[in-house]
């Protein structure tokens, strides 16, 4: 009978045999694309310790950094640009290199110099003033987190709590507990309400890359941080309410709430980043057991999703990158096969399944 890290290695290889490292899309741009899969397969890594998974990281990574650690395609005006920078602490312990500690202070001075809105939030591009979108949190929160940690810098971890808070007080919806998928301060986006400045609709993947990035978060931060026990609640709210919109094959849709209506499918990545972070929050005593039904269910969606060409996996009904949109916007967006989205959110799923089933089986959970 297959484990989680058997599949998780299976979407490796099938990608690996696809793609050498530097050829990775978008081929040369330092970008999360590439990131959340290879933040996947390392994840993986760590459980299975086969060094070609390792290696293969280290090689795009190399692939778009010259020698003295300056990136060759990378806006730090983009948060989406800056979350691969979590790949290098790993490379920075391994080889000691100073070419990889160049790059993430680089990358984290543009974090700390980000535009922010009047309350202190992100915007989500240098060109977006004023806008958060949910996929900010990941992309900039983990990596912050992370940082403040291993180089004695808390302020780092503080803003990264801040920004999450931030993003549920603008972005919450107090009937369904659901997130919107973004907000504007300014309310002059075309999709923003003139009154509230929210998106129209909760997109799924949106909202899985928040519990995600916020366990990770608290994987760095003290059990006596003053901001400790609101991110953990933040986590048990959002995930307590997606349970809610779980279908009965165990996946979430493209549009949670809106599973009946008319255009709507069960989309893969949301539902492997939901599955992911709750698995890891009963890990971690955050959520209760009771979260290992829905979340066990959800993976078992997931694998049963799967389609085999001999060795080669392929994760399908992902949705390509989006945009802000209403509803038909997101119905119409296309589906992908084995893009790096969805691989990447598979992996972190069966990262995360593969340790709390240890953890669990162990008695210390």
């Amino acid at each position: 009978m297959r484990q989680p890290i058997d599949y998780a290695k299976a979407a490796c290889d099938t990608m690996m045999r696809k793609y050498k490292a530097e050829d990775l899309p978008p081929k040369g741009h330092f970008h999360y694309h590439q990131g959340v899969f290879l933040s996947g397969m390392y994840k993986n890594y760590l459980i299975c310790r086969e060094e070609k998974y390792f290696t293969y990281m280290k090689d795009w990574v190399d692939s778009v950094m010259d020698d003295q650690g300056v990136l060759k395609n990378c806006d730090r005006g983009k948060l989406d640009d800056i979350q691969p920078g979590i790949l290098l602490f790993p490379l920075i312990e391994r080889t000691g290199e100073e070419k990889y500690k160049k790059a993430l202070d680089w990358l984290m001075d543009g974090i700390w110099n980000f535009p922010r809105n009047p309350q202190g939030g992100f915007w989500h591009m240098s060109n977006l003033p004023d806008q958060m979108w949910l996929d900010g949190l990941y992309m900039g929160g983990p990596i912050s987190a992370e940082y403040g940690k291993k180089y004695h810098k808390p302020e780092f971890i503080d803003l990264a709590a801040q920004q999450a808070v931030l993003m549920e007080k603008n972005t919450r919806d107090e009937k369904t507990g659901l997130w919107y998928h973004a907000w504007d301060y300014s309310r002059k986006a075309e999709w923003a309400d003139k009154d509230t400045g929210l998106a129209p609709e909760f997109w799924g993947r949106a909202m899985g890359w928040v519990p995600v990035a916020v366990l990770d978060e608290l994987d760095f931060m003290d059990r006596f941080h003053p901001m400790r026990g609101e991110l953990e609640s933040l986590v048990r709210r959002l995930l307590s309410a997606l349970c809610r919109y779980q279908s009965q094959s165990g996946l979430w849709y493209q549009v949670v709430d809106k599973e009946k209506e008319a255009g709507n499918w069960p989309e893969i990545s949301c539902s492997c980043l939901y599955t992911a972070a709750m698995f890891k929050g009963v890990r971690k005593g955050i959520l209760s057991k009771d979260y290992l039904a829905p979340a066990r269910k959800g993976l078992k969606g997931v694998i049963d999703s799967l389609i085999w060409e001999g060795d080669d996996v392929l994760i399908g009904g992902v949705c390509i990158g989006t945009g802000v949109g209403d509803y038909e916007h997101y119905c119409k967006r296309p589906v992908c096969v084995n893009d790096l989205h969805g691989v990447g959110a598979f992996l972190l799923m069966c990262a995360e399944a593969q340790n709390a089933e240890a953890v669990i089986e162990e008695g210390r959970a």
